[in-house]
């Protein structure tokens, strides 16, 4: 088996799906997961980006589903948070209106952001080392802020923390540890970016979210394509056994081998 082979059995990646039966058994999926939490819906931090929207638009057919099935209502909270000010949130409000989301909130995590940069930068001056956060480092705070913010909401609410990792994501490790810091149910996980589309398309996702360059909003300018060095298109046809450019194929079983930390569990002794 080769290593391709080896990564796509892994992620549990088909080479070809069918789009109307990936959104049945996915929207199943979640609905069968809130029962049997007991939660009385989801929540999904919706950024703007297709991955995001697609999840909102599961969500929403979830718990919409269930409120006809039960006669109880179960909702879908989408929450928007921006830092500062979001160029696109736009296309978060677009999402969520594409969708009929009557639940949604905006929690901007500027200031927690930065007061904890700045704790961070107090730290290092009593360690005597005299420099601020990195970019990256604070683009892992903003990440890690938005998760502490989602499971504030979803705790007193008694909702779930849905995630957008998939396995394009995967193949290369571009979150933090356990997705992006931590959810309770990741319903596009054995799908790649190509095959997030696909659903988008399906489900009513507005053509400019799908259309747009991926980011993680991590910093101005920041897109994942530049940040990893190779496209979408090559990761998504690695991820269906296809043969890709030997460079995108080297560099993406690169980051596959340095990430391993981020998809296997705690470990311990």
């Amino acid at each position: 088996m080769t290593v391709q082979q080896e990564i796509i059995a892994k992620l549990g990646v088909k080479p070809v799906i069918d789009v109307d039966d990936e959104i049945e058994r996915r929207v199943n999926f979640l609905k069968d997961y809130v029962k049997q939490a007991g939660t009385t819906g989801l929540l999904i931090a919706i950024s703007g980006g297709v991955d995001s929207a697609v999840a909102a638009g599961l969500c929403k057919r979830a718990t919409d589903e269930l409120s006809q099935e039960s006669g109880k209502e179960y909702i879908t909270l989408g929450v928007f948070q921006p830092y500062g000010e979001q160029e696109d949130i736009d296309h978060s409000y677009a999402v969520a209106e594409a969708f009929g989301l009557t639940h949604k909130v905006e929690t901007n995590i500027a200031e927690a952001v930065d007061e904890i940069a700045l704790e961070t930068e107090y730290a290092f001056k009593a360690l005597n080392i005299h420099r601020h956060i990195s970019r990256g480092g604070k683009g892992n705070v903003k990440a890690r802020t938005r998760m502490v913010v989602q499971y504030a909401l979803a705790f007193d609410l008694n909702l779930l923390v849905v995630g957008t990792d998939h396995a394009s994501e995967a193949l290369t490790g571009f979150f933090t540890k356990w997705g992006d810091g931590a959810v309770d149910v990741t319903p596009l996980s054995t799908l790649n970016k190509r095959q997030v589309r696909e659903l988008a398309r399906r489900l009513g996702v507005p053509a400019s979210v799908i259309d747009k360059a991926p980011t993680a909003g991590l910093w101005e300018g920041q897109t994942d394509e530049k940040e990893l060095g190779v496209t979408y298109e090559d990761n998504s046809a690695y991820l269906e056994g296809k043969e890709i450019d030997s460079i995108a194929r080297e560099i993406l079983e690169k980051h596959y081998l340095r990430t391993q930390h981020k998809r296997q569990s705690i470990p311990g002794i």
